[in-house]
């Protein structure tokens, strides 16, 4: 077992609040010292009261959850001995109702798009690697919602 910490942290300022006119900006601090700038999804609320620089927590989680899978998939393929160049993906989540009638993030879609150095895997290969990765992501292990790898 293992614990995982962040500090997310919002300061009112000289801003009013009761008028619900304040900003959701805010910073989310990691122990190795890296900070993000957060705040709401701009389609949840809309700029200046968000800042749609900042990440919003969707796209944090559809983040989080690209990144384990990458992370498993790295890992898988250098034990099975490709060796991967580039990794990239083009994820996306979708918000929507849930079957509990609640608002929710209802479906991941990873895209990665992989270049490879030397012999690529044939297309079951690749489907195992990816179908492992995603048994062995902590965070797909985590969430409700239905989550696809449509490999570009």
């Amino acid at each position: 077992m293992s614990e995982h910490t962040a500090i997310v942290e919002w300061v009112r300022g000289d801003q009013p609040f009761s008028d619900h006119q304040y900003s959701r900006a805010h910073d989310w601090r990691f122990d190795g010292g890296a900070v993000v700038r957060g705040s709401s999804a701009p389609t949840s609320v809309a700029p200046p009261l968000s800042d749609p620089t900042a990440v919003d927590p969707e796209e944090a989680l559809v983040a989080a959850l690209s990144s384990c899978h990458m992370l498993f998939f790295l890992a898988l393929a250098a034990k099975a001995g490709f060796i991967v160049d580039r990794y990239r993906d083009a994820a996306t989540a979708t918000l929507a109702r849930d079957d509990r009638g609640r608002m929710s993030i209802t479906e991941v879609v990873l895209r990665p798009a992989i270049d490879w150095s030397g012999e690529a895997p044939d297309a079951p290969t690749l489907g195992d690697l990816h179908h492992q990765s995603h048994r062995l992501c902590y965070i797909a292990n985590s969430i409700r919602a239905e989550v696809r790898v449509e490999p570009a």
